[in-house]
């Protein structure tokens, strides 16, 4: 295959095998060097210069070959005959070398990423400690389980019989799969490889400049494994600048890919969507907000205020507020037009403002500071008191307004907006499309609401306090990822 477009000079001598890392982090005039892999082969360079999202940091990456990138049609991926058996045996043996104490790839990973991403050092520390939760044999099994009717169909071609005995043979076929990588959590990268694992795709990941160093240390690690293992050989992953038209005109394609796996904003998902078309599909994990719904019972007592908002507080600090499930607007059962009532939940405001302020496994005592956008805001709310009420700081501590109806501005940052609600009933009307997570307390009263929330397009629903617990096996953002990510086909006798 000989693709036209402009190539890169000819990559680097790939690092030789081995634990230690093969290449300098950091060239002349302090620039990070951001390696490619190309089909299981490390690549380094300095061709091309980019500035990190979101603090400006320059890092260099190689050139994009394409002919070396992309894999022809005509060639099946290097795991299409590899058992899933086999491959499962293979991410739990990849899971054991994911040890931050003892892989430097990931050490290396951690600092770098510290140095271009708003995600304290901590936290990603905590992140990398995570794949043993995930990536043990009975996880695995179980999601494929729960996914697929029947999981022979990844290996191969299985028969079923309609009721009117005709037989078909279907086979999730594996696929040709674009990744576009979340940059809030290094632990979207892990994923990721694990999935594209498992459906045995063929797979190119575009690293997320808010940390471009995960992929490629989990992907480096596997290397030292087995540099020749067919799973590692499917996939790629490469930097280029988002919305970069002489890169994406020539990958997103239906001759070259069938899928494109979307994480991130608005504008990322709706400029991929401009390439979608018969035979090159989007697979959205659409920009998601969360919110939370807390019946009155919560305001009974003090004892009762302070662990419902401790509860609140753990959900809405979700990697400082930057995750999808993080409640940002908290729905609270309350008659405003009582005195006493309402003063309760101020009561319940003034908890959880100091339950915001409280370093957590995945969140900080400080985080970033308020947005200009919401000081600005907030500061004209103040002016409207008592209809209004402002709990907090702008220095990252946490901030709760109280309001009427929700804010129009998007609260994050650990600022969270309540609204007093006369039923659970109608804090369902907040919901929508773009809600992914809604925690309830107390946890009877979800059967309440889970039809009202789920007909306003809510995707999943907790606990209040469980928004970063998931039971295995259930579905993300209104669908099973894995089962869309293939291709199914049915080879059918009738």
């Amino acid at each position: 295959m000989t693709i036209t477009e402009p190539t890169a000079t000819p990559p680097a001598t790939p690092p030789s095998p081995g634990l230690a890392p093969s290449a300098p982090a950091k060239p002349g005039k302090g620039k990070l060097r951001v390696p490619h892999v190309i089909r299981g082969r490390v690549v380094w360079g300095d061709d091309v210069e980019y500035l990190s999202r979101d603090f400006g940091v320059p890092f260099v990456t190689p050139r994009i070959d394409f002919n070396e990138l992309i894999t022809p049609r005509t060639e099946q991926g290097p795991a299409f005959d590899v058992p899933v058996s086999d491959i499962i045996d293979y991410l739990v043996e990849v899971a054991q070398h994911l040890d931050l104490e003892k892989n430097p790839y990931l050490q290396e990973s951690l600092e770098l990423t510290a140095q271009v991403g708003q995600m304290p050092r901590r936290m990603i520390e905590n992140t990398f400690r995570r794949p043993g939760q995930f990536l043990t044999r009975q996880a695995i099994q179980f999601r494929l389980e729960t996914t697929f009717r029947d999981p022979r169909m990844l290996d191969g071609w299985v028969a079923h019989t309609d009721p009117h005995g005709r037989t078909t043979r279907i086979r999730a076929f594996p696929p040709r799969l674009v990744h576009m990588l979340a940059g809030n959590s290094p632990s979207a990268a892990m994923t990721s490889i694990a999935d594209a694992a498992l459906v045995k795709a063929i797979n190119v990941f575009k690293l997320p400049s808010a940390d471009p160093f995960t992929a490629v240390a989990v992907l480096r690690t596997m290397a030292d494994i087995d540099p020749d293992h067919p799973v590692l050989r499917s996939m790629s992953a490469v930097y280029w600048r988002g919305g970069d038209a002489k890169i994406e005109n020539v990958l997103y394609r239906a001759q070259y890919f069938d899928k494109i796996i979307g994480w991130g904003g608005g504008a990322a998902i709706n400029n991929i969507i401009k390439y979608t078309g018969p035979g090159f599909h989007l697979v959205a994990f659409d920009p998601k907000v969360s919110m939370a719904v807390i019946g009155r019972e919560a305001l009974a007592d003090d004892e009762t205020m302070r662990r419902v908002a401790e509860l609140a507080a753990a959900d809405a600090t979700a990697y400082n507020q930057d995750a999808c499930l993080a409640p940002r607007h908290i729905a609270v059962e309350c008659d405003a037009d009582d005195a006493d009532e309402l003063a309760r939940l101020d009561r319940f405001c003034a908890l959880l403002r100091e339950r915001l302020n409280v370093d957590r496994e995945f969140a900080s005592a400080i985080g970033p500071a308020t947005p200009s956008e919401i000081r600005e805001a907030v500061d004209g709310m103040r002016f409207l008191e008592p209809e209004y009420r402002i709990w907090g700081e702008y220095d990252g501590s946490g901030l709760v307004v109280r309001s009427p109806e929700p804010v129009d501005f998007h609260p994050t940052n650990k600022t969270v907006n309540i609204i007093p609600v006369a039923s659970l009933t109608e804090a369902t009307r907040f919901a929508n499309v773009a809600t992914q997570t809604v925690g309830v307390y107390p946890p009877e009263r979800k059967a309440e609401i889970r039809d009202l929330l789920a007909t306003a397009g809510v995707q999943r629903v907790v606990r209040l306090g469980s928004a970063m617990t998931g039971t295995m096996g259930n579905p993300h953002d209104g669908m099973y990822p894995l089962h869309r990510f293939v291709n199914w086909v049915a080879d059918d006798d009738a």
